[in-house]
């Protein structure tokens, strides 16, 4: 069962658990035992196959030395078939038939017959052949046929009785059949089977054991990187040696030293975040306790009065100061979190933050403008983080340009790209100054307005997570030489369309 974020009216305390992840998705395979499977399986599957296999060769091979005596007694008996006074006669003596049936484990049964079909000697019950059967040549041929309900195998040869009389007449032919039950044949089959099957019976324990132990020593380097992993102590993140795994595990390693880079980072950020907040919070918060100290030892109305005035404006400072962090670390942590980007339009989103800032230039004493395009200047971005973006540079220049001075937002499109520029009349950034200015909590010597370093940082995290360029000029419409001004332009890519992938 699945859990839900509380409806609307809960308690908003509640901490939303994730859903469960889902039957399939919750079994683990083994890979010792899936291997396992794959190998074991076909070979379980093809044993019966060999035995089958092995069956039918062993039947083949045991009737290879039968036939040969088979057609050896056919070949025999030919030989004593003649005509004599126009009859068919068969000189076989006493002991010729006493040999021919001499077998102690299979019936053997002959057969000879005339031209027309009589019996000249032999056992009558044998079948004759189809005419269709063979040709009628001196060869000796092999049916199977089934005599006194046994089946027995026969051999059989057409004998012609005037070798010598004129090929173009059809000369009287003779039958000679020998017929022998298999039994034989099956004791030889069977030999050969047991011959070949019960060593397979000790072989494939055998084999199964290999299979076992060379996958366990296979899995090894599995089980050893899991115990070197093990063995680390918690803060050691540096990456895994791919030398010291097989070749199959080193894409496996490569993944998990990304994984331990950016997990590095992550920490990195995280440790570099408190260390500014403690160290950047330690000055403000000391002179709201020192203020407040000092207006319990005051007496005079006025004096605590001022004293408060002075603490409210530090706890400004401090919730500045705290904000303008969180919104670091927010900016930081996006791309690890997945930044969630949309078609906007750049500048209305622009015009809408100019319009939030309106009435903190008025106190400024500082003409607040906007220029752009009627029509819609569209990117890909994250409108909340855009927004921080805008407002830490409107404050920024509100900040550092004097009573009397300007500052225009302005977008506009230019070679396929979308600029923000934000200018203003104030005393301008020096050349060398202009790549640390972005640095967290950098300030540049003599500067007396009031700041935390922050703001620059934050802006360029947010530029760089949308792929935009930043760089900072002199206002090229400065009224003043001693206030040069600055220009700070930031460049976005256009969103693919259609018609710019055709093109």
């Amino acid at each position: 069962m699945k859990r839900t974020q509380p409806a609307a009216g809960a308690d908003d305390d509640a901490v939303y658990v994730p859903p469960l992840p889902e039957h399939e998705e919750s079994i683990q395979h083994s890979l010792f035992g899936e291997i396992l499977d794959w190998m074991l399986a076909p070979l379980l599957l093809l044993w019966p196959m060999s035995i089958a296999i092995t069956y039918l060769v062993a039947k083949s091979i045991a009737n290879q030395p039968f036939d040969h005596a088979l057609e050896d007694s056919v070949t025999v008996l030919a030989q004593q078939v003649k005509e004599a006074d126009g009859k068919v006669v068969a000189r076989l003596a006493g002991s010729a038939r006493d040999i021919l049936r001499a077998d102690d484990v299979d019936n053997v049964y002959f057969q000879i017959t005339g031209p027309r079909g009589e019996l000249v000697d032999g056992d009558r019950e044998i079948p004759l052949p189809s005419p269709d059967d063979a040709e009628r040549s001196g060869r000796v041929h092999f049916r199977g046929e089934t005599l006194h309900g046994a089946p027995v195998r026969v051999a059989y040869a057409w004998v012609n009785l005037r070798p010598l009389a004129d090929p173009r007449t059809d000369p009287p032919l003779a039958l000679v059949q020998v017929a022998e039950t298999l039994d034989k044949r099956a004791q030889l089959a069977n030999a050969i089977i047991k011959g070949v099957i019960l060593p397979q019976f000790i072989i494939l324990p055998v084999i199964l054991a290999l299979v076992w132990f060379a996958l366990s020593r296979g899995l090894s380097p599995l089980a050893q990187l899991q115990e070197r992993i093990r063995a680390r102590p918690p803060d050691d993140l540096s990456p895994i040696d791919p030398r010291q795994v097989p070749e199959e595990i080193s894409p496996l390693v490569g993944s998990l030293n990304d994984m331990l880079a950016r997990l590095a980072d992550t920490i990195a950020a995280q440790k570099r975040f408190i260390a500014d907040a403690a160290h950047q919070m330690k000055t403000p918060l000391a002179g709201m306790r020192m203020q407040s100290e000092l207006a319990l030892r005051q007496g005079d109305p006025e004096e605590i009065h001022r004293s408060l005035e002075q603490l409210a404006k530090s706890s400004e400072s401090a919730t500045r100061l705290v904000n303008q962090l969180l919104a670091l670390a927010r900016a930081e942590n996006q791309p690890h979190a997945g930044l969630a980007f949309a078609p906007l339009d750049l500048g209305q989103l622009a015009r809408t933050v100019v319009g939030d800032w309106v009435q903190a230039s008025f106190a400024h004493e500082i003409d607040l403008g906007y220029e752009g395009p009627d029509a819609p200047v569209e990117i890909a971005g994250n409108a909340l983080m855009l927004r921080e973006l805008l407002s830490n540079l409107i404050d920024n220049a509100l900040r550092y340009t004097p009573p009397g001075g300007s500052v225009t937002v302005r977008v506009r499109l230019e070679a396929g790209h979308a600029l923000l520029e934000i200018e203003d009349t104030g005393p301008g950034i020096a050349p060398a100054e202009r790549r640390r200015v972005f640095e967290r909590f950098y300030r540049i010597l003599g500067t007396t307005a009031s700041g935390s370093g922050l703001g620059l940082a934050i802006v360029r995290e947010i530029a760089q997570q949308h792929g935009a360029d930043i760089v900072i000029l002199d206002n090229p419409h400065a009224p003043h030489k001693k206030f040069p001004g600055s220009l700070f332009r930031l460049t976005f890519p256009l969103p693919m369309t259609p018609e710019s992938d055709a093109a």
